[in-house]
């Protein structure tokens, strides 16, 4: 049985917008002392928006860490850290797809980055979808694109669809509501 690690001193090094950039020294459960560089972010929440007809939307967007154009479920950071999850998924719903939706529902729980973040994606399940208006950021450009389970499914193992929260979304939503 692993025992506890004791957080002795935090230090921030780095605030940005959409992190904080930590070193943490923690006590080892043998006693010596490590450093850990942990990056602390408010949560997010993501969407997988069903049409009426099954077919699911996802956004295609630029995403420079990977320096190309992927295809995602509709996502994005908490307002806050008090903001409610599915608050942020109902509107970067609007913002990104433009539909909106008073029908979500909670499917799955994620950590991106286990070893180095504490980033949480709630993803929700959108149904009966209405038109509304996208809203981007003045530095998105986003093109919203809806796909069958079949050509999802096959997007995932032909490694078109690479965004791990989609992926695990996408899995879970094919499994609670295709079994």
């Amino acid at each position: 049985m692993i025992r506890e690690f004791e957080l002795i001193k935090r230090d921030v090094v780095d605030k940005t917008r959409v992190f904080d950039y930590c070193k943490d020294t923690l006590r080892l459960p043998d006693g010596r002392t490590t450093v850990y560089e942990t990056l602390l972010h408010k949560g997010a929440a993501a969407v997988v928006p069903v049409l009426d007809d099954g077919r699911i939307l996802l956004v295609r967007q630029y995403r420079h860490a990977i320096g190309r154009t992927a295809l995602e479920i509709p996502a994005g950071g908490r307002d806050s850290v008090d903001e409610p999850f599915i608050n942020a998924a109902a509107r970067e719903l609007e913002e990104e797809t433009g539909y909106r939706s008073d029908d979500l529902e909670p499917l799955i729980s994620i950590v991106t980055a286990i070893a180095y973040c504490n980033e949480v994606i709630e993803v929700f399940v959108a149904k009966n979808l209405k038109p509304s208006n996208q809203n981007l950021d003045p530095d998105e450009f986003i093109e919203v694109e809806a796909f069958s389970r079949e050509e999802l499914s096959d997007m995932i193992f032909e490694g078109k669809i690479q965004d791990s929260k989609t992926i695990a979304a996408l899995m879970s939503y094919f499994h609670k509501s295709f079994s």
